[in-house]
């Protein structure tokens, strides 16, 4: 039997569509014709849908996914290579093959060892390679992108490393590119790195247009277990403030130097943050979306069955990083100092004041 290419390999799968998500997309759920689950890497949440009927080809075709939070869309091949964590592309046909029960060219037993591959270890593996690899931000075009965006406190951030030449493949059927990046650390409670966060920048510098970030469909993409991790910014204690992107937390942190923050990088990702043991009172980081509201009643409602004070902060604009940048530094430590409980301003203004 002669291997199908990839297009007729997602097809296929597009007329399994349902199997295929009850499978790879298991932490979610059915909702009339679409299957929703909080992103392609399985991750419980509703941001992202899954077309489970649809037309042959194209957009509407059964199998095409859309993620609302971060604009990411693809078809079903993505879903197996992401939820999988493979690296190469052989591996994500091998396994559809697999799914589909086709001929392989090389048949391979399905064995304990070609089983583990589809946990996301090997991506964590690679993450941490990517990590390992990257050089700290000062000097970089990374810290010259955060500070075009307004962003000048960069204590703490030792989670934040540059890449000068940090390889992106727009899909499956495009060559490799070749972008600066800065890399972002995502880390569980205790420290260990699980994944990172790559935000392809621009070697021409900032622009109104991309802010900065690289001229491509997709300039942000993590890799690794983001489930109930984030990138961190300081040491949690009993207070503590989380949000989306990296950008909205180390713009709210300069206003408030002290406190220790994470980044949760997406909405689906920020409702499933894990807690410390040590935490008594939680601030979040709002995004003025719908993604974002959905996020922020998930966390309180997790926050309250704990124990724990959960308190919103909202931003003037669409997110803090757009109140830093239009309004400017004192006007968003003017409207953080009104949010905040009264004792925190203290604790944590005192630098800023």
């Amino acid at each position: 039997m002669v291997r199908p290419d990839a297009f007729d390999l997602a097809q296929r799968l597009g007329r399994q569509a349902e199997a295929v998500c009850r499978h790879y997309l298991h932490n979610g759920h059915r909702e009339g014709r679409y299957w929703r689950v909080g992103d392609v890497r399985n991750t419980p949440g509703r941001s992202m849908f899954v077309r489970l009927i649809g037309t042959k080809g194209g957009k509407g075709a059964a199998g095409k996914w859309t993620d609302a939070a971060t604009g990411e869309h693809g078809d079903l091949l993505d879903v197996i290579r992401e939820s999988c964590g493979f690296a190469e592309f052989k591996e994500t046909v091998d396994e559809a093959h697999s799914f589909l029960r086709l001929s392989r060219p090389e048949p391979e037993p399905m064995t304990k060892r070609t089983r583990s591959r589809s946990t996301p270890s090997d991506t964590r593996e690679s993450a941490r390679r990517l990590f390992a690899i990257s050089q700290p931000i000062s000097g970089t075009l990374a810290k010259a992108y955060l500070r075009n965006r307004g962003i000048t406190a960069l204590h703490e951030t030792a989670s934040l490393r540059f890449h000068p030449q940090c390889y992106h493949r727009p899909d499956e059927h495009s060559p490799t590119e070749i972008w600066p990046a800065m890399i972002a650390a995502v880390t569980d409670l205790d420290g260990r790195l699980t994944g990172v966060h790559r935000t392809w920048l621009d070697p021409r510098g900032f622009s109104e247009t991309t802010l900065g970030k690289a001229p491509i469909e997709t300039p942000r993409r993590a890799m690794g277990d983001l489930n109930g991790h984030a990138v961190r910014f300081g040491v949690a204690g009993e207070v503590m403030a989380a949000g989306e992107g990296v950008e909205t937390i180390l713009s709210l942190r300069s206003t408030l130097p002290t406190m220790p923050m994470a980044a949760a990088l997406s909405a689906a990702h920020l409702s499933a943050i894990l807690f410390s043991d040590t935490l008594r009172r939680l601030y979040i980081a709002r995004d003025d979306d719908p993604a974002g509201d959905g996020a922020v009643t998930t966390l309180i409602d997790r926050a309250q069955q704990l124990g724990i004070e959960a308190i919103v902060l909202s931003p003037a604009l669409g997110d803090f990083n757009e109140d830093l940048r239009l309004l400017g530094l004192d006007a968003l430590r003017a409207a953080i100092r009104v949010q905040i409980s009264p004792q925190d301003v203290a604790r944590f203004m005192e630098l800023a004041a």
